[in-house]
């Protein structure tokens, strides 16, 4: 099945994420290892897109709530872990000293 949003093919779930939010997902997430100067021009760059779009957040907020109502049964399809017996150690018949 293809994800096709605003005319482009997402391949990808961050794909699809960036093509829906119209900015990629590192804008707002951060990278690892980046500079104070990285984040703070990353920063000031989400801070202008927000000006720009003030709707932004509550769309975000409802792209997310459909995509949980859409997959909740398999977000929700979880497999309890069997728990295996311990084997306990017997305590030391040495005493202590």
């Amino acid at each position: 099945m293809k994800a096709i949003v605003a005319g482009h093919v997402a391949v990808t779930a961050t794909e699809f994420v960036e093509l829906a939010l119209g900015t990629p997902v590192d804008l707002w997430l951060g990278v690892e290892g980046e500079s104070e100067e990285e984040r703070a021009a990353r920063l000031d760059a989400a801070r202008d897109i927000l000006a720009d779009n003030p709707g932004l957040p509550d769309g975000v907020s409802r792209v997310a709530a459909e995509a949980i109502e859409a997959f909740a049964s398999e977000l929700f399809n979880v497999v309890p872990l069997v728990r295996r017996p311990v084997a306990r150690l017997q305590p030391s018949r040495k005493a202590v000293a």
